[in-house]
């Protein structure tokens, strides 16, 4: 492997992990925002939706100029102005300004989402194996680390847009550092573009003629095909997403409230959700370089649908640990397969493809929280999580639409083999 795509890989490393810091600064922040601003819980939920919006603007408009412009132009400029903003939300004294803050800094963070995500789709067909997961583990990396510093600058009396500000400035230094080891251009796919042989002048021209007019039909259908297997992946995305934003907010409050946990032990309920989320991604890759893709979204999607199925029905604390661990690793290599199946459909457009899954799958994750706060109003929070099996067990019978010719390939050499040994 030549010293360029390896600097172009931990390049990309770089750019997850800022991205989940930024994000994570925000978050750890919260609390003394929402102090100092003096607002309800419920005024914050409203502002948070907000940002989502914000986010889902960015990314669509972050897609299509990585398409035209290049990852290598937009990824380094949305990360110096993602970490820009992150200090605006630091700095109102009123909802109405941090409402704009909070649009601002939700449209350049999914700008910054969705240009990462495509160079990484790029990096990854470079390299010819999957390795798109660990990106996405460097991304909640990012969000430890954001605790951290977080945690320290709160001991230490700062006020949030001091760090904000510290921490965007550092980013703006990394950005604009990072941004000369990025591809120059996605990789050109040989087999999309094989020439059609001249054709004789004068006796071909009809012939030529109607063999365009059935080339430009095969290719608006197979441009129809996969812009419906866009909208396929983008679903699944949702559905996962939704669950793991159900997970954000509620894992902690499941231990709290139905099983009578203090609440120092019910917060390792997201902790062990998040840890074993972030494990699985690290593992992920190797796993999908031999059972494939497809084998990943199905078998992750049915692990976590028995996870929160363990999480619902079980009375016992050690169980419910158990059942988030496992509702984790089976998430974890769910999306990483559908952002990377989305920008590898097409590469000319491998940003609008991936703005599309990763925009409908943020708002599932945005949704998640708000849908299971909603079904407690008529039965237990436990009970809620059934919506959750529901939506893993559909995400686990269409993982097919991730199968390819090697899942094909592999599939029938297995077969090969049980009907040999079974001679």
């Amino acid at each position: 492997m030549n010293a360029p795509l390896r600097a172009a890989r931990v390049a990309t490393f770089v750019y997850f992990s800022l991205c989940g810091t930024l994000m994570g600064t925000w978050v750890v922040n919260i609390p003394a925002i929402e102090e100092r601003v003096g607002i309800s819980h419920a005024t914050l939920g409203g502002l948070l939706v907000l940002l989502g919006l914000g986010a889902f603007v960015g990314m669509q408009v972050a897609g299509r100029l990585t398409d035209s412009l290049g990852a290598r132009v937009v990824v380094p400029a949305t990360g110096v102005l993602c970490s820009a903003a992150l200090v605006l939300p630091g700095l109102p004294h009123d909802p109405w300004t941090l409402a704009g803050a909070l649009m601002v800094f939700g449209f350049c963070n999914g700008c910054l989402d969705v240009s990462m995500n495509a160079h990484a789709v790029h990096v990854e067909k470079a390299y010819g194996r999957p390795v798109m997961s660990a990106f996405h583990a460097t991304f909640s990396v990012g969000g430890v680390l954001a605790a951290l510093v977080g945690a320290a600058t709160a001991s230490a009396g700062q006020s949030p847009a001091v760090g904000m500000a510290a921490m965007g400035a550092l980013g703006i230094v990394i950005a604009l550092v990072s941004a000369r080891a990025l591809l120059p251009a996605a990789p050109t796919v040989a087999a999309s573009a094989v020439a059609t042989p001249p054709v004789e002048a004068s006796s071909a021209g009809e012939a030529s003629t109607g063999k365009t007019g059935k080339a430009g039909q095969a290719s608006a259908a197979a441009r129809r095909g996969t812009s419906g297997r866009i909208w396929v992946l983008a679903s699944l995305a949702l559905m996962v997403m939704l669950c793991e934003g159900a997970a954000n907010d509620w894992s902690a409050l499941h231990l709290k409230d139905v099983l009578g946990a203090p609440a120092s032990t019910a917060a390792f309920a997201y902790g062990t959700f998040a840890a074993t989320m972030t494990i699985g991604r690290l593992l992920a890759d190797r796993l999908v370089a031999r059972f494939g893709s497809m084998a990943i979204l199905r078998y992750g999607a049915a692990t976590a649908a028995v996870g929160i199925a363990t999480v619902t029905v079980s009375p016992w604390m050690w169980a419910a640990f158990a059942g988030w661990a496992l509702f984790g690793l089976g998430l974890s290599g769910c999306v990483p397969q559908l952002f990377s199946a989305a920008g590898h459909a097409d590469p000319a457009a491998a940003g609008a493809n991936v703005s599309r899954v990763a925009g409908l799958g943020y708002v599932g994750m945005l949704a998640g929280p708000a849908v299971i706060g909603w079904l407690t109003h008529f039965t237990a929070l436990n009970h809620t999580f059934v919506l959750l099996i529901l939506l893993c067990a559909i995400t686990a019978v269409a993982a097919g639409v991730l199968r390819t010719d090697s899942d094909r390939t592999r599939r029938a050499r297995r077969t090969r083999e049980l009907a040999h040994g079974s001679r």
